[in-house]
């Protein structure tokens, strides 16, 4: 089973909790609770649906992960990103006395018997594992979970994968067919929590239920798209998980390629989720694969002078290989051909350190005026994405091309504005960087 985002699969998970009336327990294991994901948004969003009155009574939560750590620790972790209210703070602590650690590795049978025995302690139980982990350990973690952790026969199991899915296009089919050897459909979510950003919600109500953009939305009216991507900060201690991914793997075959595809896709004839699917796979079909003369990719360097992290350039990271060419920059150009002939030339830019500001954007450049089922889930467009990206990806590791340096917090290689401009797309915007007070204070 396929779903839009994190708001729409816990909706549908909610109401099969009604249905059932709150008469079984439910437990939620989040795997890898030590993890940026878990900190910043899973938590949070479980203490947001508890403190709202969202969630069926006899709910309990599991963390697991390699981490030696404690409840008080995950508490610690998260409480900065819960966003809790004055007056919460009785109900912040009945929210974690429903929560539970535990220790294990990712490959271990008997430490995965150890979560099966904490989730049987809570009864007889509904049992959702949410897979926050690198897809390098998907298989092992999920081989494990079937051979221990299955809800007994009257109980539902769900198993939520988040991305990335894979490394490429043939890990991906690989992860595919392994996920449906050992599950049902219905028992799994495949994820892209991106999806759930309200700006990323409204750009179909944008589109389609508005007379004046509707009109102009085709090959007499876009010259242009660009889909941009920008985080002020660098891999912050966390560079030797990012070296295994890039930039590309990490935000552009993903996040920004589900934005894309609700930008260039057709309307569909309803707003039924297989219908929205079968038009954003119109769109990937459309797409070739990248080719490395069509991208700009570069490497943050420290910025003289600078202080607290932005002295410090991707290779200072420790944790970070000796030599790496792994880019933290990419401007990619797509050409999508529509039905209709329409070609739309679209831009993707991600970029780690640069600008003050973290925000994501979608640029509609329009032309001068002259004188529309998804029965066997997301993995045909998880092909497709991957499809369009793997040639690159595979050039750059195997021809590990220089990246070109820009320096931590500057606006972005002039390299990449060059390209652009190249390819039509005129910035007729003015631009002026200010600098922040997390700046001036060296954060």
């Amino acid at each position: 089973m396929a779903v839009q985002g994190k708001v729409d699969m816990l909706s549908i998970l909610r109401d099969e909790l009604a249905y059932e009336g709150g008469a079984a327990s439910h437990v939620f294991v989040v795997l890898g609770a030590s993890g940026d994901l878990a900190k910043k948004k899973i938590y949070p969003t479980l203490w947001w649906l508890f403190r709202d009155g969202l969630l069926p009574p006899k709910t309990y939560f599991i963390g697991y992960s390699r981490s030696k750590l404690t409840v008080d620790d995950i508490k610690k972790k998260t409480l900065p990103f819960m966003k809790v209210k004055n007056g919460e703070e009785q109900k912040v602590e009945q929210f974690f006395k429903i929560n539970e650690y535990i220790a294990g590795s990712y490959d271990s049978p008997g430490d995965f018997s150890k979560l099966n025995k904490a989730i049987e302690q809570k009864g007889s139980c509904n049992r959702l594992f949410y897979l926050a982990l690198p897809p390098t350990v998907y298989e092992s973690v999920t081989l494990n979970l079937k051979a221990t952790c299955m809800s007994k026969s009257d109980k539902w199991t769900r198993v939520i994968v988040e991305k990335p899915f894979g490394k490429d296009l043939e890990s991906s089919n690989r992860l595919s067919n392994h996920l449906s050897a050992l599950f049902k459909e219905e028992e799994l979510y495949r994820i892209d929590h991106y999806l759930g950003k309200e700006m990323v919600q409204n750009l179909m109500v944008l589109r389609f239920a508005n007379r004046i953009f509707s009109p102009v939305w085709n090959r007499d009216g876009i010259a242009s798209v660009v889909i941009s991507f920008k985080e002020p900060f660098g891999t912050q201690g966390r560079g030797g998980y990012f070296d295994d991914f890039g930039i590309i793997r990490d935000v552009m075959q993903n996040h920004l390629m589900q934005i894309l595809t609700l930008v260039a896709m057709e309307k569909p004839p309803t707003t039924n989720a297989e219908d929205i699917r079968n038009e954003k796979v119109k769109v990937l079909k459309s797409i070739q694969p990248v080719d490395i003369k069509d991208t700009v990719l570069g490497q943050y360097v420290g910025k003289p002078g600078g202080k607290g992290d932005e002295a410090q350039g991707y290779l200072d990271d420790p944790t970070v290989p000796k030599g790496s060419v792994t880019p933290t920059f990419a401007t990619a150009v797509l050409s999508v051909k529509m039905r209709d002939g329409m070609v739309y030339l679209l831009y993707l830019d991600v970029e780690k350190a640069t600008l003050n500001e973290r925000k994501a954007e979608v640029r509609i450049q329009f032309k001068d005026v002259a004188g529309d089922i998804f029965p066997d889930g997301r993995s045909d467009e998880l092909y497709e994405a991957w499809r369009i990206f793997t040639p690159l990806l595979n050039k750059i590791e195997t021809e590990k091309p220089k990246p070109i340096t820009y320096v931590y917090g500057s606006r972005r290689p002039k390299e990449s504005d060059e390209f652009m401009a190249d390819r039509d797309f005129k910035y007729t915007g003015t631009y002026r960087w200010t600098e922040s007070k997390e700046t001036k204070a060296g954060l």
